[in-house]
């Protein structure tokens, strides 16, 4: 399973605006609902189950990476937003750090596997700290995707 399989190209920023951990959920989502992947009345219910996974434990990972994620019926098949912080968010990481990189992941309610391969996928990537900085340094949407893309085909 490749990153690109699941990530949608049209619900990517190179700049999130928010500074706050629920607003970057919320913007994330709504990166997803312009790209056509989540209907916009579904927009509360995604946020409300995507803050309530964040109550149980923080989905910041460290090293400057959070991959908020949730399961919910409005999907059909796994999709991910991408969104890059210039500033870093407080996102409650293990490690104490703001979080800059985030993957927000979307999977219908029953897609156990699916879900967790491309947890597994997103953060096996990231734990290359070159990939990360590249990504950190990306100025627009082209050139992060094309950096996941390289990385993609690497580690297939």
């Amino acid at each position: 399973m490749k990153v690109t399989d699941f990530l949608s190209k049209k619900a990517i920023s190179a700049e999130l605006k928010s500074t706050k951990k629920e607003d970057v959920i919320k913007e994330m989502v709504d990166l997803l609902i312009s790209a056509g992947e989540i209907e916009k009345k579904h927009r509360a219910k995604l946020t409300e189950l995507l803050m309530a996974r964040e109550a149980l434990g923080s989905t910041a990972i460290g090293q400057g990476v959070a991959i908020p994620h949730a399961k919910i019926d409005c999907v059909k098949h796994l999709v991910a937003a991408f969104g890059l912080s210039k500033k870093g968010v407080n996102f409650d990481s293990l490690d104490g750090e703001p979080a800059y990189i985030f993957f927000l992941l979307v999977a219908p309610q029953d897609s156990a596997g699916p879900h967790l391969k491309a947890l597994a996928r997103i953060s096996r990537l990231l734990k290359d700290k070159y990939f990360r900085d590249s990504l950190k340094q990306s100025k627009d949407t082209a050139s992060i995707l094309k950096i996941i893309n390289q990385e993609d085909d690497k580690k297939t």
